[in-house]
């Protein structure tokens, strides 16, 4: 299979699937209940952390290990290093931008007069982009290791993880801006431009991961270490709403589950 051709269409994927979610506005009136809340946002959660461990931060160990660079009882630093920075990334981004918690509404970052559905928007963008960076660079291996099969198929089964998992997300974005009076086609609009960071950050990193092969441990970690942050500051505490804390709770285990599948078999 041409990796050039399997890069084109996990980018097309991950952006087709948020915005087929987002076309859910158009068949619902409100908001899931606590109960299929728990179980969307709980899938999705453990989508994202399974993901950021077998096709991620296993992938970085690998290359550290291979790297010609670091002797073997310091192959451990790029993954550890990168790991730590990914998720203070993403929290100097919770500092710096203005934006809402997905679900509950809090708001986080400096105070501005910005509407709360552009805060909303920013909240999901900080989500997004670190997903857009893992599907680029689990591409950009593949491409920089000459179409090599076991490398495309991490790279499309993080993509199906993440598309997966994308589904229900733009489905959880244009649905509470239909409740919060914003019209069905606006809501729709803003739940696919919520997704458009993932392709853009996906090519971004696809183009430069062939060329940087030696920091790839790296960026490979910080990915993961990013991804990890979002799942636990953003969606576990939304998938244990309400009497149904459980159904979270095992929705992510099923998650991580079909994700780990995935993995071992593509």
């Amino acid at each position: 299979m041409d990796a050039t051709f399997v890069s084109i269409f996990c980018l097309a994927l991950i952006f087709l699937s948020t915005s087929l979610g987002s076309a859910l506005v158009f068949f619902f009136k409100r908001s899931f209940s606590d109960k299929v809340g728990n179980v969307i946002i709980g899938l999705a959660s453990g989508i994202m952390v399974s993901a950021s461990f077998f096709g991620l931060l296993l992938p970085s160990m690998e290359l550290a290990k291979q790297s010609q660079y670091l002797s073997d009882y310091l192959s451990f630093l790029p993954p550890l290093l990168g790991f730590l920075l990914g998720g203070f990334l993403l929290y100097i981004m919770d500092k710096l931008i203005p934006h809402l918690h997905l679900n509950s509404g809090e708001e986080e970052g400096p105070k501005t007069k910005l509407s709360k559905n552009v805060k909303f928007f920013f909240a999901v963008t900080i989500h997004n982009i670190p997903e857009g960076i893992s599907v680029g660079l689990a591409c950009g291996l593949s491409l920089a290791n000459k179409g090599d099969a076991s490398y495309i198929g991490a790279a499309l089964s993080l993509t199906i993880g993440i598309a997966i998992q994308n589904f229900p997300e733009g489905a959880a974005v244009s649905i509470p801006l239909l409740e919060e009076g914003i019209s069905k086609r606006k809501s729709f609009l803003m739940g696919v431009a919520s997704g458009v960071v993932e392709p853009i950050f996906g090519l971004i990193t696809l183009l430069i991961a062939p060329y940087v092969k030696e920091a790839l441990p790296y960026l490979l970690s910080i990915a993961s270490g990013a991804m990890i942050y979002v799942t636990i500051d953003e969606l576990l505490p939304e998938a244990r709403k309400g009497d149904y804390v459980h159904y979270g709770l095992w929705s992510f285990m099923i998650g991580f589950a079909i994700m780990m599948v995935l993995e071992m078999t593509l």
